[in-house]
């Protein structure tokens, strides 16, 4: 990953020994957005369900396991990683909107057993 990096006059990333990799419990994304400095509530919020996702600990947020899920569906549907990047996109953005302006959005349609 480094080589292709340097190959393409990139900033690797989400290996290890990178600058930008997971530091301890945290992710990445978690990295980037400290190293920046950066503070929007709505991406510390994506944050911590990518760090769920990303690390196996779906207890940090109820939204973990379905990242992960939806992230390896994509994975698994798409031989070429610029559309699967192009899908994952597509999640990311829709997730970071819920963070930013749905978080606390409910449905108020209660589901009864059948025969009620």
């Amino acid at each position: 990953m480094k080589e292709s990096a340097i190959e393409l006059d990139a900033i690797p990333f989400d290996v290890p020994d990178t600058e930008y990799s997971h530091d301890g419990e945290k992710c990445s994304l978690d990295v980037f957005l400290d190293r920046f400095g950066v503070e929007d509530s709505a991406l510390r919020h994506l944050a911590l369900i990518v760090r769920g996702a990303d690390t196996a600990r779906h207890d940090l947020a109820p939204e973990a396991a379905g990242l992960l899920a939806l992230s390896l569906g994509v994975s698994a549907a798409n031989h070429d990683d610029h559309a699967a990047l192009s899908q994952g996109m597509v999640i990311y953005d829709a997730l970071y909107s819920w963070c930013r302006n749905a978080v606390s959005e409910t449905h108020n349609w209660p589901a009864q057993a059948s025969g009620q």
